[in-house]
């Protein structure tokens, strides 16, 4: 297959989210039609509700620093699949990633040709595999792989990771996880199994205590958020207050690696993540940020608020199975002109569901456009030259956008 194949085979597979099939059997199966590539370097896994991408890049940016060859997988992608698996912080190429995809999808077709599986594994099971067996290629010496729903069933845990982290845990994707904050975190907490190195990042009570039973049921002590740290005063290059958590998971999970103080600072003084309170300076300003649930949004509002800019235009779309009005009544009173759109996915929220809670919790003017792009482009003369343009509620509205707004940037340069 070529890339353009690769990808609609892939699609193919039907919705990212929509035909998600937790469990491990079938990637187990897959991995070992490949000769197991997860055992050919070492993995950290990242699960938890927010911040993994974010702790992901912060690790691979501080091994990187320390001249370790990493791999870092992560998802969703923002533009092109190519995003979710990087060597050394580069994108797989087009070529290399159908390559790979090809390898997958043969070995997947023997598998339920041989009745070994019931059905193809899923898309996500496939991109994992292509991961793995891209990093075996590349002679990566740590893994980083973020957990993609969950952890107990989550394909990345079928790599067997001797080092894990656990960001901090939030209501997200019940009608996967459960209900209850207890549920949620026990779903996660599987990933810590006995003789991992576990490191968790400060959770609220009901998660910690589920975190903490399972540390004891598998004998593991875990690394709890230290109440003094060496590098307090380190800045790092993402911003929001929030990071001060992800960076606390970061470093201990690079100390876990053995990694010298020298390299972990300059690894999170330099590390980059598109999508997450990115600034796109032009004028007016881009916020780029995926708040997709209450905990994300209230993170991005706390930004906002401190950065205090004299005028805020929200241009705000979301899928229909997220907390609408909990995030609506975050995000939403603090903009001066409130832009609610649509974005090319089965499960974004129509502007019908989305009028409603702008009538209930917008205080500024109220626009509604269903192109996504032309909505940045109505931000754009909405906002004068001081002011914020923030691109928010979910990384699907950032990745059909942000192709424009840097080209928008680019003109001015």
């Amino acid at each position: 297959m070529n890339f353009d194949e690769a990808v609609q085979y892939l699609l193919g597979l039907g919705h990212e989210t929509l035909t998600i099939k937790l469990g491990l059997r079938n990637t187990e199966l897959l991995l070992q039609a490949l000769d197991n590539p997860e055992r050919a370097f070492l993995s950290v896994q990242i699960a938890g509700t927010n911040g993994k991408g974010s702790t992901a890049a912060m690790l691979d940016s501080i091994c990187r620093a320390a001249a370790i060859r990493t791999g870092l997988y992560t998802s969703p992608h923002l533009v092109s699949i190519t995003e979710r698996i990087r060597v050394d912080g580069a994108e797989i190429s087009q070529e290399d990633f159908a390559r790979h995809a090809t390898t997958v999808r043969t070995a997947a077709e023997t598998l339920l040709d041989n009745k070994e599986i019931e059905a193809l594994p899923t898309f996500f099971e496939h991109v994992t595999a292509i991961a793995l067996i891209a990093f075996r290629e590349a002679g990566v010496e740590v893994a980083i792989l973020e957990t993609g729903l969950g952890g107990r069933l989550d394909s990345t845990t079928a790599a067997n990771a001797a080092i894990v982290g656990i960001t901090p845990i939030a209501m997200d994707h019940e009608d996967y996880l459960g209900d209850t904050l207890e549920s949620i975190a026990r779903e996660k907490a599987a990933v810590i199994r006995p003789g991992v190195i576990a490191v968790l990042a400060e959770q609220p009570p009901e998660a910690l205590a589920v975190l903490l039973e399972r540390c004891a049921t598998v004998d593991v002590e875990p690394s709890l958020d230290p109440s003094t740290d060496f590098y307090k005063n380190v800045h790092v290059s993402l911003r929001g207050r929030h990071q001060q958590q992800n960076k606390s998971v970061a470093i201990r999970l690079a100390e876990a690696l053995n990694i010298p103080k020298p390299a972990i600072i300059r690894g999170l003084q330099t590390v980059q993540h598109a999508g997450r309170l990115e600034l796109i300076e032009y004028q007016p300003g881009f916020l780029l940020d995926g708040a997709h649930n209450p905990a994300g949004a209230d993170a991005l509002r706390n930004y906002l608020v401190e950065s205090n800019h004299a005028w805020l235009t929200l241009v705000f779309a979301a899928m229909t199975n997220k907390k609408l009005d909990q995030i609506a009544e975050i995000l939403f009173p603090p903009a001066n002109c409130l832009i609610l759109t649509t974005v090319n996915n089965p499960r974004t929220a129509s502007l019908e569901q989305l009028s409603p809670l702008a009538r209930r919790f917008a205080r500024g003017a109220v626009v509604e456009i269903a192109s996504s792009t032309e909505a940045v482009r109505t931000a754009v003369t909405q906002t004068p030259p001081e002011g914020l343009i923030c691109v928010t509620g979910s990384l699907y509205l950032l990745g059909e956008t942000r192709p424009l707004i840097l080209k928008l940037a680019e003109q001015t340069r």
